[in-house]
């Protein structure tokens, strides 16, 4: 069974930057959709981004929640078995919790709060703060 592990988290300043990874040691993640989210405290969780499986017509698609365009880019790490999250020009308002999970397909609104994903990692705790 897919037990995604998330890593890379941590604490920055405003303006810096973190690259968070999604693995898991024991299958492969090509065959899977890979979504990033995020929960702040007292928030409910949100969508940051989500790339297709290396398979099919829409192979490697990606998608990313507006409030993060242009700032986060999702990619595969083939080789590591990785799905990563680079997260330049961070704000105090990306500050939270952030999960990576698996299914099938990705969300069709990551703007959205519910999500239907099959696997979720136990989650990695960014921070931006001065």
């Amino acid at each position: 069974q897919l037990q995604p592990v998330e890593s890379g988290g941590g604490w920055v300043q405003p303006g810096g930057s973190l690259r968070l990874s999604c693995a898991d040691p024991g299958i492969n993640l090509d065959y899977y959709a890979i979504g990033w989210f995020r929960q702040a405290p007292g928030k409910e969780r949100e969508g940051v981004s989500c790339i297709l499986s290396n398979y099919g017509s829409m192979a490697g698609k990606t998608d990313y929640a507006p409030s993060v365009a242009g700032r986060f880019t999702i990619s595969r790490d083939n080789a590591k078995n990785t799905v990563d999250l680079q997260m330049n020009s961070l704000k105090p308002e990306d500050t939270a919790v952030y999960y990576c999970a698996a299914a099938w397909g990705c969300p069709t609104d990551l703007s959205g709060t519910n999500f239907d994903m099959d696997y979720w990692g136990q989650g990695t705790q960014v921070t931006v703060s001065s």
